[in-house]
């Protein structure tokens, strides 16, 4: 028969035991919790770093975008990048010693650019084989910047900053652009057309820039048009709508879409 001081202690034995087993499944909870909360966090880690890696290429692209950098875009993986290029720069077809105008019909107006042969030859024989090709037709000027600089920025078929023919174009022109100063930068006029880049040396594609107000940017970026007066106004229509999610850098409130582009001599 098993006396009351027996039953005492096999109580308590019982009860530590399901303490015990209570705390172990506790244990084993917690420890599922964790692993899983790890990998979610190294998953965004992850993500975290290949954004911060494509910021790093790309400027702006951000992920809010420097503003004193217009080359600088949201651009993951931008085909802008400095790597070996898929398909090789177009072989040159302009007349280095002609004036060529690039004319952009907008659903914002029509938008002219005077490009110089002379002084960026290879930007202008990329911009004529890609107009040619139709290959700026139906896209959206996507990236507006109104505070810091100011500019319009424009020929990414995708549309988001990511986008490029496929090949890189080197730097030209840039002495144009005077001596920089002690912060390193000098003014890009209002009606400047200037090509985007990823920041690095010859690392342009087929995004550029129109300013509509001076900025101060590194020199940098090839400077190769002039935007003509019409244009000018259009654009800064344009920047004073605003962009679209109240901020100072990103898509225009007032859509810009380039519905035909064309270069021809003048």
């Amino acid at each position: 028969m098993v006396s009351s001081d027996q039953r005492r202690r096999q109580l308590a034995r019982e009860k530590f035991e399901r303490q015990q087993r209570k705390r172990e499944e506790s244990r084993r909870k917690a420890k599922r919790r964790n692993a899983v909360v790890a990998a979610a966090l190294a998953v965004v880690l992850a993500a975290g770093g290949a954004v911060y890696a494509s910021v790093q290429l790309a400027g702006p692209e951000k992920d809010r975008v420097d503003t004193s950098d217009p080359a600088a875009a949201p651009s993951p993986g931008s085909s802008d990048a400095p790597s070996p290029s898929p398909s090789p720069e177009p072989s040159m077809a302009v007349d280095a010693k002609k004036t060529y105008t690039m004319a952009l019909r907008t659903d914002a107006g029509e938008l002219a650019i005077t490009m110089d042969a002379a002084r960026t030859p290879r930007t202008v024989n990329s911009f004529k084989h890609l107009a040619d090709r139709e290959y700026f037709d139906g896209t959206k000027c996507h990236r507006l910047t109104t505070q810091g600089i100011f500019v319009l920025q424009c020929g990414d078929p995708q549309g988001d900053g990511t986008g490029g023919p496929g090949y890189n174009i080197p730097d030209e022109n840039l002495g144009s652009l005077g001596k920089a100063g002690a912060d390193g930068k000098v003014v890009y006029r209002a009606g400047t057309v200037a090509m985007a880049n990823t920041g690095s040396p010859d690392s342009g594609g087929s995004q550029f820039f129109l300013v509509y107000q001076d900025s101060e940017l590194p020199p940098k970026y090839t400077p190769f048009g002039t935007l003509d007066a019409a244009g000018l106004k259009a654009v800064r229509e344009v920047a004073k709508a605003g962009v679209a999610d109240g901020t100072g850098d990103g898509a225009p409130k007032k859509a810009v879409t380039v519905e035909k582009a064309t270069v021809s001599e003048r």
